[in-house]
């Protein structure tokens, strides 16, 4: 029997599958040596987002974008005013407070590593114990210098975000004000018989990562304030502190809980030096994130993300380590986009008809 070998023909998908790894690669090069102002861009793309859906609404209604805009931008005057005068002197005077207490806090650790050096017995391995007590311990001074040039490096780095926190409000009004424009220029740039498959994907990915965003903003303050009236009204030292940070590694997902509990539990501890206050601040936290969990999100987060766990740690890591911040709380939104392009693609919605 006589067996016909079908030539295949060559694959030109190849060629543009390698020149896309290699732009976006260059791409990521250059957003990490370009990061302050990606920065920059990102925060103001993020409030745009968030405020977009204001002023759709308020264009059903026949309000005109502009006249939108402009009583947006009295309403956010008047919360920053209010912002400025009474929650920014609290978080200054919270961060003053955590900054003067940390060589307190480090010496703490020193004496609490030579008692359990005096209190161990001379056996069974206690000799490399007490070595590495020893070493602690010497290391202590090291380790306060280098938390405290941390600490003045953080706070550095919140005072050179100053300059993008100024041009933001710029940067988000033209956006807004430009948004139908760039649209339709991007629209235009679209090859005609794949324009209305690529709108209806980018409207479902605009869902997803509006919804995803939009949700996180709303859960983050939550929990935050949630910690900080929670700590206290326990008497933990430096509630705002730690609230904030909790609102913060709530956009890590898995581990944000267990980081966010960290401070929380270093500060009780120095303070009160027993086992109930840990117990008590770890049912505090047990309960403001089964609130999230069970009650918060599934309000929030009407539809999931439904993301594989171990490709939304991995975009955290990496993102998260390229563009720092911006890039943790977009590694959902973007693993998102992606998975949604890639079932249409998986679907032959790409494919040339």
């Amino acid at each position: 029997m006589e067996h016909v070998h079908h030539a295949h023909a060559p694959r030109n998908d190849y060629g543009r599958f390698i020149a896309s790894i290699m732009i976006f690669c260059l791409l990521a090069a250059a957003g990490y040596a370009l990061q302050h102002t990606i920065s920059c861009f990102l925060l103001s793309w993020v409030i745009a987002y968030l405020l977009d859906p204001i002023l759709v609404s308020a264009e059903r209604r026949g309000l005109k974008r502009l006249y939108s805009l402009g009583l947006l931008y009295i309403f956010l005057g008047i919360l920053t005013v209010f912002f400025m005068t009474f929650i920014v002197p609290a978080l200054t005077i919270s961060w003053n407070s955590f900054i003067l207490d940390l060589p307190i806090y480090i010496q703490q650790i020193k004496q609490v590593a030579v008692e359990w050096k005096s209190r161990l017995p001379d056996r069974y391995g206690s000799d490399e114990i007490q070595w590495l007590l020893d070493k602690t311990a010497g290391n202590v001074d090291k380790t306060a210098e280098k938390a405290g040039s941390l600490a003045y490096s953080f706070g550095t780095r919140i005072f050179f975000n100053l300059f993008n926190i100024v041009l933001s409000p710029i940067l988000v009004f033209f956006m807004l004000y430009y948004k139908q424009t760039v649209i339709k220029t991007l629209i235009s740039w679209l090859p005609e018989d794949r324009r209305a498959q690529i709108i209806d994907i980018s409207n479902e990915v605009n869902k997803s990562i509006g919804g995803y965003l939009r949700g996180q903003v709303m859960v983050s303050i939550i929990v935050a304030l949630l910690t900080t009236i929670a700590l206290f009204v326990l008497g933990i030292p430096h509630p705002i502190f730690c609230g904030a940070f909790a609102g913060a590694a709530s956009v890590l997902p898995f581990i944000g809980v267990i980081i966010a509990t960290l401070p929380a539990l270093f500060f009780a501890w120095f303070k009160f030096q027993t086992v109930a206050i840990l117990w008590q601040t770890t049912f505090a936290f047990g309960i403001i994130y089964f609130v999230e969990g069970y009650v918060i999100k599934p309000l929030v987060f009407k539809e999931s993300m439904n993301l594989n766990p171990l490709v939304t740690i991995i975009m955290v890591m990496a993102l998260g380590e390229m563009l720092g911040f911006w890039g943790i709380l977009l590694a959902l939104p973007i693993a998102s986009a992606i998975k949604i392009t890639w079932e249409h693609f998986l679907l032959g919605d790409f494919k040339t008809r």
